[in-house]
């Protein structure tokens, strides 16, 4: 292989301890092997018995080092290595050598192993560096904003820290709301029940619960009061103690539903409000409350912005380079359409000037 003249070689022996077989470090036929010489191509990476080489450019083969290291921190805690979790790793590491990574410096290691929750053999962890971060918000601030697009968990960690809250004792009560934009909020005119009116709205939220509690407890809960699944519109006018209350799609809020809503926050509770500046659905001329109350809450005590972006999706590897191609084609066209603007305004110009 040939490498850069300009560039300092090195070379890195990675001894594995016994304790961890080298089927779990390297995966099932090498498939998590694979990913790193993927990620490093410019470099030789070699195994023998349970020693690892890797051989190039200086950079590379620290990083290679300091990889297999956060590897095997991850494993001496029971936790699974996955091939999306080694490409993470990696995306963490080389944000950390950018001096992109903050300055918490959290590692791999001690993002892919932070547990929230676990149901039925299934532990729910941030996958990101700000998904750790917006978890770790979580627990340090009162009322918190996640902030980003789809799939990056915003919603579905903040159930997890609100049902681990529930267990913990430390609320009596879960209160989980959306605003039912897409009929206006005027559920009566649905047919059906009560219930049948607002279940297409929720059913995100029942989902995400079913994933967390067992199934069969949800009905108890939801009868005794302990969890609670409603509309924005049926908050008016409470004061809400004791709780854990997320209000979900917040950027389908009004600028007046957003302040209806954080002044029901009452006495040892804590809210989450998730949502995607992005993908608004209010009629044209009326202000999202996500949008707006960051100019108005940002620098307020206790009230923390987290921030998530395509980096964060972990949903299908697809889905995240959906949410960049929209950003650059919504990128690319706001800028035509201000030179557009710009045109027709000169045309307008030279029109009154004759």
């Amino acid at each position: 292989m040939t490498q850069s003249p300009t560039q300092p070689q090195a070379r890195a022996q990675i001894r594995i301890p016994a304790a961890h077989p080298m089927v779990m470090l390297l995966g099932s036929g090498d498939s998590l092997l694979r990913v790193i010489e993927e990620a490093f191509p410019a470099a030789d990476i070699h195994v023998r018995g349970n020693e690892i080489s890797a051989t190039g450019e200086a950079a590379d083969v620290a990083l290679i080092q300091r990889l297999f290291d956060e590897m095997m921190l991850v494993l001496r805690t029971g936790a699974p290595m996955t091939e999306d979790a080694v490409e993470r790793s990696i995306a963490m590491l080389r944000a950390a050598g950018e001096g992109q990574e903050g300055p918490e410096g959290e590692t791999p290691a001690e993002v892919l192993t932070q547990n929230i929750l676990s149901n039925r053999g299934r532990t729910i962890r941030p996958k990101t560096l700000n998904q750790k971060r917006y978890v770790d918000a979580i627990d340090q601030h009162t009322i918190v904003f996640g902030i980003g697009p789809a799939g990056t968990g915003k919603t579905y960690l903040a159930m997890a820290k609100a049902v681990q809250a529930l267990q913990s004792k430390q609320v009596s009560r879960i209160i989980l709301t959306r605003p039912a934009v897409e009929a206006g909020e005027r559920l009566g005119f649905l047919p059906g029940t009560l219930f049948d009116k607002i279940d297409p709205y929720l059913r995100p939220l029942y989902d995400a619960l079913h994933d967390m509690l067992d199934p069969d407890s949800i009905p108890r809960l939801m009868a005794a009061g302990t969890i609670e699944v409603a509309p924005l519109a049926y908050m008016r006018g409470r004061t809400l103690n004791d709780a854990f209350i997320i209000l979900d799609e917040a950027q389908n809020t009004s600028a007046e539903q957003m302040k209806m809503f954080l002044t029901r926050l009452g006495f040892d509770s804590k809210i989450v409000i998730t949502g995607d500046v992005t993908q608004v659905d209010l009629p044209s001329g009326t202000k999202s409350g996500l949008r707006q109350v960051q100019e108005i809450l940002e620098d307020v005590e206790d009230v923390h912005f987290s921030r998530l972006s395509s980096q964060d999706v972990v949903r299908h590897k697809l889905v995240g380079r959906i949410v960049d191609a929209y950003e650059k084609y919504d990128s690319r066209n706001g800028q035509r359409d201000g030179q557009s603007e710009g045109r027709e305004d000169g045309r307008r110009d030279r029109r009154k000037g004759k």
